[in-house]
């Protein structure tokens, strides 16, 4: 079939066919231009996200009313590189005031902590408000752990200021804390006052160790009777019971006030 079109249409469509470099160059303008525009969004000290779109500041700076502004680091202060936070830290040996990096006083007799902000007092001294002063350890004392403190040696009590030796009665012995006499009584006898008294054990008795009741218990087959041990009188048909203090009927018989009667 002839194209019987006009000769302008008909050059019109070469220039426009598939393939041509002019189809080509319009088919790739709106590309161009959205490119254009997005690198036109993107503010100086700024990198568009490769993912999600949008745009961030380049390290050392922040985002300001659609801009990247640089990051005012102040004296003795170090930069972070990051986009979160102020951006800089203070260096060792310097605190955050105001905006700006503060020298950290460090008082006669401390140390600068690892962490850099902050100090302790050296061993020997303790912290009263911003200084650090001697810890003065009396005789018959000694430096604790912690370094900030003191307590007596052993044989000693903490009396004040002063470590006084602690008197151990006759028939007691030494025993370390800091609390209590700083004494204990020997097996058999009880603390009275500031001395140490032998527990009268009664005949057919023995010493237990408590520090209630007697200081004594009756044996097998006896009973406490005031301060003295009887024997149980055990009735016929009946036997000394699990405690041994005591007595219960023999089966199958059953009691009945003092004597054991088949039911």
């Amino acid at each position: 079939m002839s194209d019987r079109s006009s000769p302008r249409a008909r050059a019109l469509r070469s220039i426009l066919a598939p393939g041509s470099l002019v189809a080509a160059c319009i088919a790739l303008a709106p590309v161009a231009a959205l490119a254009q525009g997005n690198a036109a969004q993107v503010p100086d000290n700024a990198q568009a996200r490769s993912i999600g779109g949008g745009w961030a500041c380049d390290p050392g700076f922040r985002e300001a009313d659609g801009a990247c502004i640089a990051i005012e680091v102040p004296a003795n202060a170090i930069a972070t590189n990051t986009t979160f936070g102020r951006g800089w830290v203070c260096k060792r040996g310097f605190r955050e005031a105001n905006e700006a990096c503060a020298t950290i006083p460090v008082p006669d007799n401390a140390y600068l902590m690892a962490s850099g902000d902050r100090w302790a007092c050296d061993r020997g001294y303790r912290r009263v408000d911003e200084s650090c002063i001697v810890v003065q350890v009396p005789e018959n004392g000694f430096l604790t752990v912690s370094g900030d403190r003191w307590d007596c040696d052993r044989g000693f009590r903490k009396i004040g200021e002063a470590c006084i030796a602690i008197e151990v009665p006759e028939n007691a012995y030494f025993v370390d804390g800091s609390f209590g006499s700083g004494w204990r009584c020997k097996r058999g006898f009880r603390k009275a006052g500031e001395s140490c008294a032998a527990i009268p054990v009664p005949a057919n008795a023995y010493l237990v160790d408590t520090s209630f009741g007697p200081g004594w218990a009756c044996e097998r087959g006896f009973r406490q009777s005031g301060s003295a041990c009887v024997a149980v009188a055990v009735p016929e048909n009946a036997h000394i019971d699990y405690s041994g203090n005591d007595w219960e009927c023999s089966r199958p018989y059953r009691q009945e006030g003092e004597a054991c009667v088949l039911p």
